[in-house]
């Protein structure tokens, strides 16, 4: 098989869908690469890495996207709409829920979109789990920036000082996100509380962190008291390939106090809060109801090198079968199966279907 890797477009999106490694490995199997001039440069992998592992170094995204399978990392940009097509495969993070003209897109061009963040495996999300933690652990280093005045957030020094309470940071969502975030945050001295709604998952978080860590189960009552108190608030909810639930209205958000600071990592997926809506690297914040909202979609990308690395080892091993048997390998892993998205202009995936309302169609019965 050909495979292309173009460079990313994405707002200040540094990362790039493979490593010199994983060519070679292609290469070695005997697949044919073709490789965007500087896609890895700024995470740090030259053109002339990729060359020596046996890709060919292309001038355009037309000649990166000329291939049966694309290997990408964040969805597709509006100009590169009309560079898939039917019979091939795009292998990336696709976030179509919340962006109906990407899914339009997508559905028109008839390309096969095998989409990271619903990759399954034992009941994981092995694709998604390695950028989470990274998101997670960025998301309190931002977050400690916004509190700063001169962004608009309130003043407060995330771990205090003697005499002087520290920040209270709230996490909803104790998953690979949460978890992270919530380590990160305990690590800088704040005050952390970690919301979820598995009593068993909080009862194991409360045993290891043994109150360095508070937890509480998340429900409407509970939600609106701590976060109306809290300095910092991080969204990690995650429900695979649907919309983020919206868990803070505008109203509750009005009762924090000025400058406290939103860090909506769930912003992928639409986001948690009804005033949030997706910023970027050049332009991150924005002040709503006197909060300071971080909704950027693509954090991973501020640590580029630890972010493509990360990713290219879990990414690897999928990529391989793919490229081996094209769409007959989800017939071998199930839990790759699950990441197929949309297929021949029909809607794969059940969840991204009951989210924008449109009819889902099994990869069996559109299967050519």
């Amino acid at each position: 098989m050909k495979v292309g890797i173009p460079k990313e477009i994405k707002n200040h999106e540094y990362r790039v869908g493979v490593i010199p490694a994983g060519v070679h490995a292609l290469v070695e199997r005997g697949h044919e690469v073709v490789v965007q001039a500087g896609a890895g440069a700024k995470a740090g992998f030259a053109d002339d890495a990729y060359a020596k592992a046996g890709a060919q170094i292309v001038a355009s995204a037309e000649e990166a996207f000329d291939a049966g399978m694309v290997v990408k990392v964040k969805e597709l940009q509006p100009s590169e709409y009309a560079l898939v097509r039917r019979g091939q495969i795009l292998f990336a993070y696709l976030h179509l829920a919340p962006d109906p003209e990407l899914l339009d897109a997508i559905m028109k061009s008839g390309v096969s979109g095998i989409a990271y963040e619903t990759v399954e495996r034992d009941g994981k999300l092995p694709l998604l789990a390695p950028m989470s933690r990274i998101a997670g652990r960025l998301s309190i280093q931002f977050a400690a920036w916004a509190l700063q005045m001169a962004n608009g957030g309130s003043g407060v020094l995330m771990g205090g000082v003697g005499g002087v309470p520290p920040a209270r940071v709230v996490v909803i969502g104790p998953g690979e996100v949460g978890t992270n975030a919530a380590q990160v945050a305990a690590g800088m001295g704040a005050e952390v509380m970690l919301m979820g709604i598995d009593p068993d998952h909080l009862a194991q978080l409360d045993q290891i962190y043994r109150g360095r860590i508070k937890t509480c189960y998340s429900e409407p009552l509970a939600i609106a008291e701590h976060v109306a108190d809290a300095d910092v608030i991080v969204s990690g909810v995650l429900i695979p390939g649907k919309l983020a639930p919206k868990l803070i209205s505008r109203k509750l958000l009005a009762s924090m106090r000025p400058g406290s600071v939103l860090v909506d990592v769930a912003i992928d997926q639409g986001g948690i809060a009804e005033t949030s809506r997706p910023t970027s690297h050049t332009d991150p914040i924005y002040v709503e109801e006197g909060v300071v909202h971080y909704c950027v979609p693509n954090m991973p990308s501020a640590v580029a090198r630890t972010a493509t690395l990360a990713l290219a080892h879990a990414t690897y091993p999928y990529m391989l079968k793919l490229a081996d048997k094209g769409l007959d390998a989800l017939d071998d892993d199930e839990g790759l199966g699950k990441g197929l998205q949309v297929h021949a202009g029909a809607i794969t995936h059940r969840g991204l279907a009951e989210d924008v309302n449109k009819p889902h169609r099994s990869f069996g019965e559109v299967r050519g």
